[in-house]
Order: structure tokens, then sequence, then C-alpha cells
């Protein structure tokens, strides 16, 4: 399977109540992050893939995301072959930024995406 089979979704379509997974850098997630996102660098993702596997809701389609969506795209592919219902989020955080998603530094402030 190549990215391009990968399936996308825009962020503006993401569903509020969708299963967010985030796999960037813990100081990107730092600065901010979309409140409620499951957070697993792409970095630890493979050692840490039980924690997504407790927390997705079974059958649920599981959004991943990164800053610009070439790490998300990666890790979407993987779960796809592991079976589970993943789509990439196009653009990232940058384009959830930009159609006026909330972005959150978990600290109650307002975010930014870097």
């Amino acid at each position: 399977m190549n990215f391009a089979q990968v399936p996308e979704v825009d962020a503006a379509s993401v569903p509020s109540d969708g299963f967010l997974l985030d796999v960037r850098e813990n100081d990107e997630w730092a600065a901010g992050h979309a409140e409620g996102a499951l957070h697993i660098p792409m970095s630890d993702f493979v050692g840490r893939y039980g924690e997504l596997t407790e927390r997705a809701p079974e059958g649920d389609k599981v959004y991943v995301i990164c800053r610009s969506g070439g790490r998300s795209a990666q890790v979407a592919q993987y779960l796809l072959q592991q079976g589970l219902d993943a789509v990439n989020v196009a653009g990232g955080m940058q384009r959830w930024e930009a159609a006026g998603r909330p972005v959150a530094d978990g600290t109650g402030g307002s975010g930014t995406v870097i």
C-alpha cells in the first residue's frame, strides 16, 4: 500500500466526537493540540500501540493527525494493516488550525501549531 491509497479527510470534516490520534512529538503537542486527542508520538508508536487499542472505541474510525499530514499518513497506513479503520487528516494540525478548529495548550490556554 502506498500513501496515495490511505483514506484522507479534511480537518474541517472530522466529527467533533471523532477519535483523534495525534502522532506529533512532545514539543509539538505541548505547543498546541486538539482537545481530547490521544497523543502517541510516531517515534514511540509501535511500543505504545496498546494504548491506542485500549482507548479507541471498538469499530470506530481513528482520525490520525500530525503537523502537515506526512507522519499521520504513515501511521494510518500501519493501522489499516492492523485491521483498524484509520483515516489520515489531510493537512494535519496546520489545516486544523486554519479551519478554525480549537487548539489547546494543555493548561487551559489557546495553543499554537509548531
